[in-house]
């Protein structure tokens, strides 16, 4: 429920300060007079479009403030929660809005005191408040919201739940198998490379490092022959040319000497020694390394055979030679995939047959509650109709097949028609505006579900009509009125008298500016505005006595 509504230069609005309450809440007052400010202004502060401009001239910037009491389990808590929003600490149950708009366009909100999105703000407005008027395009009269509409007054939220969360299986399905389809397609169009690389790869084998390994030991033979003969005649020095002997025969005096050397020759005895092992060494390292440089000839051309294969295979498929063996490996492993997806195909065709049955399944049993739904609507337009004089109006809800999607495969479309055997059309193409009025309200009072929480407003719902018309849509709007809050903008005198509570708005000059303002109206205030509202300019005392009668009659009622 709206409880309050601050203003603060808006448009011709200096200062504003409205507490709203429960029931039916009436706002009078002449045409121009700022009706229409105050829904910009709530607007403007629930984040809704509207005017770019709403700065009061001279001030350097514009606030709203608005202030609503939300009962336990009202949906703007899961709003708040989802943005991260705390309730009030002091009263759980009270949700502040604050929005400012500064001359330069800037716009800044705040929920609780808290920096929010206008987003957040709109999101929050489609929980607190509905409006209702003639132009009525983003509610009963646009056929795009008539499908949520009916699902809302046939309490088929499960059902679409349902359909949804099978469309999503019955997308998904499709999904796996045109991918799987692709990838197979991929495949077999390079099945036969694969096939001949693998074999290619199967046959030749290469293994990490052995591209580097081969290359050495070719290098190695080439080198053979040119190193040989140097290498053979230093092996012939060190072993045949008595190197060993001579350091031998060396030690053979020196340790004979030893004795009376007094230790002088135990070092240089170490020496030798030491040089004939390593001499050994050498001789050995020397030996085994020309045993390695002899080669059969045959065995370079092989190895030169494997080398080259090795690099060829690696520039054909331009990677590295060492890379050949994991690219064996990934290719070998698209080709089991291929192999894998022949097999696979069958089971997401499968898949795909079940979940279009599923969602089919699912769409057809929505398909039958919104039919029914749709009857039941049309019995309750019956009922409602009658009382606001359109005894010879006839609604219908028409559900049309459509293409599939989340929320099935249904049209909804409100259609109606006013005189009898004439064919029913879009609502605000057949009913004129007083008709187009009723039509709206009812439609409301049929829509309204029980424990809705919203506070409706209509915007002079109420125009073209007059009389015991005007009379029966007042009394429908105070009916509605007892299950919640609703505000009517209206120049009906017979709405008006109906009205729990009322305020007249007044337009006023002073020093050259003009401002709007709010007054609330008592009992005789009543009186003189409604007779104001059945007279005209000049009130008189019969107009004040008429006044009275439908005052009188609204508390009869």
């Amino acid at each position: 429920m709206l409880r309050g509504l601050e203003i603060r230069d808006m448009l011709i609005i200096e200062r504003l300060d409205l507490g709203f309450r429960p029931g039916l809440n009436v706002l009078t007052g002449e045409t121009g007079a700022g009706k229409s400010i105050l829904l910009d202004a709530l607007g403007f502060v629930l984040g809704w479009r509207g005017r770019a401009e709403l700065v009061r001239t001279g001030a350097e910037r514009g606030e709203v403030t608005a202030v609503f009491d939300l009962p336990p389990g009202h949906p703007a808590h899961a709003v708040l929660q989802e943005a991260g929003i705390e309730a009030n600490e002091d009263d759980p149950g009270e949700l502040i809005l604050r929005r400012v708009n500064y001359t330069d366009g800037r716009k800044t909100a705040w929920i609780n005191d808290r920096r929010a999105s206008g987003e957040t703000l709109r999101l929050l407005s489609d929980t607190l408040v509905e409006l209702h008027g003639q132009q009525d395009d983003k509610g009963l009269l646009n056929p795009r919201v008539h499908r949520q509409l009916l699902d809302d007054f046939a309490g088929a939220e499960p059902l679409v739940a349902r359909a949804r969360e099978a469309w999503t299986g019955r997308r998904e399905a499709r999904r796996a198998l045109a991918e799987a389809d692709a990838r197979r397609e991929k495949l077999k169009a390079e099945e036969d490379f694969l096939r001949h690389a693998v074999e290619e790869m199967r046959k030749l084998d290469p293994q990490p490092g052995e591209e580097a390994s081969l290359d050495s030991s070719r290098r190695l033979m080439q080198a053979g022959e040119r190193i040989r003969e140097g290498i053979a005649k230093a092996l012939n020095a060190i072993s045949s040319q008595g190197a060993e002997g001579l350091i031998s025969e060396s030690m053979r005096r020196l340790d004979q000497a030893s004795d009376q050397a007094e230790g002088r020759l135990d070092e240089p005895l170490a020496a030798l020694e030491r040089a004939q092992e390593a001499l050994g060494e050498a001789e050995g390292g020397v030996r085994d390394f020309l045993d390695v440089l002899t080669f059969d000839p045959r065995a370079l051309e092989e190895t030169e055979e494997r080398l080259f294969a090795i690099r060829a295979l690696a520039r054909k498929h331009g990677v590295m030679p060492d890379d050949l063996p994991a690219l064996a490996e990934s290719m070998e492993g698209r080709l089991a995939a291929l192999d894998a997806s022949e097999a696979d195909q069958g089971r997401l065709q499968a898949a795909v047959k079940a979940a279009d049955a599923g969602y089919h399944a699912a769409a057809e049993e929505l398909s039958g509650f919104r039919r029914a739904a749709a009857e039941r609507l049309a019995q309750a337009m019956a009922q409602e109709l009658p009382p606001l004089k359109m005894e010879r109006a006839r609604f219908s809800v028409e559900v049309t097949p459509a293409e599939p999607g989340p929320e099935g495969q249904d049209d909804v479309r409100f259609v109606a028609a006013t005189n009898p055997g004439a064919p029913p059309g879009p609502l605000d193409r057949i009913a004129s505006g007083g008709e187009l009025s009723r039509f709206l309200l009812a439609l409301k009072v049929c829509l309204m579900r029980e424990g809705d929480a919203k506070t409706l407003i209509f915007d002079e719902i109420d125009r073209g009509v007059g009389g015991a018309t005007a009379a029966a849509v007042g009394r429908r709007l105070a009916d509605l009125a007892r299950e919640g809050q609703v505000l009517v903008v209206t120049h009906s005198p017979q709405v008006a008298a109906l009205g729990a509570h009322h305020w007249r708005v007044e337009k006023r000059v002073a020093d050259g500016m003009t401002t709007s303002r709010v007054v609330p109206l008592g009992p005789q205030d009543r009186v003189d505005e409604i007779a104001r509202m059945l007279a005209g300019e000049t009130v008189t005392e019969a107009a004040r006595g008429a006044a009275r009668v439908l005052l009188e009659g609204a508390d009869a009622a």
